[in-house]
């Protein structure tokens, strides 16, 4: 570990030296003037107001502070001369320069104030406001405020993009699918690594916050690789080119730091957070960050799990002390720190961070809320465009019709050669429009087809939802346990938990379906007995699972009962007929046979007792299996001549 601390020390370093060298060389051979002194220098208002929005690095010599003491004074002496158009150009730019220094509340203010004399300001003036607007609501999280901003740049001719206002709002197939429709064409066309380098990186963020963890990881790495080609066929870049590609590239590898710690492979995902950090430190130098705040976050959590709690402390320290955070970041913050206190034997200080995790955690649950209600209009005014395209549909198609009845009285009401010209004339102009119509007609159907496929990316996101909902109980079930001295109650919250968590799988198998109407069960009985298998490895069992389930598709209301009867079957074998000796066989068959459903659960273990009665045994799993088999309107059969046990049964 230590090793891998100094190696993230040495890259950061390497990273400073390079980035002092070129700026070195750059300010012998170009002595920069400060962009402040140019705009000071600048007589004409409109002049001053189109440098600073067309010069991308205000702050390279002088502050954000200093140009905001500037602007304002340009303010008074407007002011004072009653110019109303350069009070309104100055005050553009001061809501710029708040937002640059991460003061939200008051750019969105002044932005807001302004927006109010509307009629009085030039196009010019509403855009770059409203484009200000645009980034400030992204930063508070205003996100109906955001719709209309960018509504408003649309009826003002701006080419605006949705996709990453879906992301916020959680729907990140939807936000993922309209980032490649709007950047596929220039993907094609380009052949610059480094935007190839962006675009699969966003894809790979995408991909990770809905879940998908291993097609992310995929996206992330070839992220990777177009960026090294980019650092190595393109060495006399500019100090700004290298900055920014160095900036990428430590957001690519913060994602595939953010991987490898979903897999839990804590260790592995620490270098590559710490060479986000890196990039972020040069890059945003002097400049707030949130990525900072998320990594150090981060890594605080791999430490955390690999038990070295000096270094995750440290982190949980800058945190405070270094950054703003903002309410998602203090949610997990006080996660961390109850997680921190509670490996450091703190159990008090975990108890009042864990308290405070849960209050705000329950905030952030009413943002979400709003966040959903938000994506439910959206789906609404969707469904209204849907609504419109239909009604051009019939009318594109009574068109049609018109059309083709006219052409046909124009061929009837040719009667001389005098009248030919215009005739074929009539023609001409008649299929012109029915291609223009036909077109149309093409261009509705592809918008229809968009609209069924976002329709899709809604319901597997109500899927993801209700797992994550599950996977909570599953948490809060844990936690519990770990308060709990009693042997009984453990045992009865880790049967709760494993049943919620079979639960939670059927939900994830059908938001990965490209099906959401039935689970394929092979994979689904697979997984589930892999997660029980996992949990009694740990004590020496060595048990072979035989499932046959390859054909068999189930909906959900079928699909719940099955799982859990595997559930409670498979934990009992590990738990009760292995327990002398730890080596056996369990087969599982699931076989679709006309219009029926033929379950077998078998084991050759130690069997049942004597004259086992499933009622009068009192064992609440055999009673909830028996009920479930009724919820299925079948009976369960148990077999316990030969080796083992055998329970079946058969269902529509």
């Amino acid at each position: 570990m230590g090793l891998k601390f100094k190696n993230s020390v040495f890259s950061l370093l390497l990273l400073l030296l390079l980035s002092g060298f070129f700026s070195f060389g750059q300010n012998n051979s170009t002595s920069q003037e400060d962009p402040l002194n140019n705009f000071i220098k600048i007589n004409s208002v409109q002049e001053r107001f189109d440098y600073f929005f067309k010069e991308t690095d205000h702050y390279r010599e002088s502050s954000a502070y200093k140009w905001i003491d500037s602007v304002n004074e340009a303010i008074d002496v407007a002011e004072k001369n009653s110019d109303s158009t350069a009070v309104f150009k100055y005050k553009t730019m001061l809501m710029k320069l708040y937002y640059d220094i991460g003061n939200y509340d008051r750019s969105a203010l002044i932005g807001e104030l302004l927006y109010t004399e509307e009629k009085k300001l030039d196009k010019h003036i509403k855009v770059e406001i409203l484009k200000t607007l645009d980034v400030v609501y992204r930063e508070l999280q205003i996100y109906d405020k955001q719709l209309e901003t960018r509504r408003a740049l649309k009826g003002l001719g701006e080419n605006i993009v949705l996709y990453d206002v879906y992301a916020e709002l959680g729907l990140y197939r939807q936000a993922m699918m309209e980032y490649i429709i709007a950047n596929q064409s220039k993907l094609e066309s380009s052949g610059n690594k480094l935007y190839e380098a962006e675009y699969y990186n966003v894809l790979g963020s995408y991909l990770l916050k809905d879940g998908s963890i291993y097609t992310a990881y995929k996206n992330i790495q070839t992220a990777r690789d177009r960026i090294n080609k980019f650092l190595i066929v393109n060495r006399n870049l500019s100090v700004k080119e290298f900055n920014e590609a160095i900036y990428l590239k430590g957001k690519i590898d913060s994602n595939l730091g953010k991987c490898k710690m979903f897999q839990n492979k804590f260790e592995e995902a620490i270098p590559y957070l710490e060479a986000g950090i890196s990039s972020s430190k040069i890059h945003d130098k002097g400049k707030y960050s949130k990525t900072i705040v998320n990594l150090w976050e981060a890594l605080a959590e791999c430490y955390l799990e690999i038990g070295n709690l000096e270094i995750a402390q440290k982190y949980l320290d800058s945190i405070v002390l270094d950054q703003k955070i903002v309410k998602s970041n203090i949610v997990n913050y006080n996660r961390l720190r109850a997680n921190f206190y509670l490996k450091d034997s703190n159990p008090d200080s975990a108890s009042l961070f864990f308290k405070e995790y849960v209050k705000l955690k329950d905030s952030l649950d009413y943002s979400s809320r709003k966040k959903q209600l938000l994506s439910l209009l959206v789906q609404f005014d969707l469904n209204n465009q849907k609504e419109t395209i239909e009604k051009q549909r019939l009318n594109l198609e009574k068109n049609k019709t018109e059309i083709l009845e006219r052409e046909k009285t124009i061929y009837l009401s040719v009667s001389a050669l005098i009248l030919c010209f215009i005739s074929v004339l009539g023609l001409i102009i008649a299929y012109a429009r029915s291609i223009k119509n036909k077109r149309l007609i093409e261009n509705q159907k592809k918008i229809i087809e968009n609209s069924l496929i976002e329709k899709d990316s809604l319901l597997k996101e109500i899927h993801h939802r209700v797992k994550n909902n599950l996977q909570v109980v599953s948490s809060l079930l844990s936690i519990q346990t770990k308060n709990t001295k009693s042997k009984a109650a453990i045992n009865a919250l880790e049967e709760g938990k494993s049943r919620v968590k079979a639960m939670a799988l059927i939900h994830q198998k059908l938001y990965q379906n490209e099906d959401l109407s039935v689970i394929k069960m092979q994979e689904y009985i697979e997984s589930l007995a892999a997660s029980i298998q996992s949990v009694y490895k740990k004590n020496g069992y060595k048990i072979n699972l035989h499932i046959n389930a390859v054909q068999t598709e189930l909906d959900v209301d079928r699909a719940i009962p099955i799982g859990l009867i595997l559930n409670e079957l498979i934990s009992n074998s590990f738990k009760y007929a292995f327990q002398n000796d730890k080596n056996g066989n369990i087969y599982i068959n699931l076989l679709k046979e006309n219009s029926q459903i033929h379950f077998e659960y078998k084991d050759d273990g130690m069997g049942l007792p004597e004259n086992f009665d499933v009622k009068a045994s009192g064992s609440m799993g055999m009673n909830l299996i028996s009920r479930l088999t009724n919820q299925l309107r079948s009976s369960l059969n148990i077999d316990t001549e030969g080796v083992g046990v055998r329970f079946w049964f058969n269902f529509n």
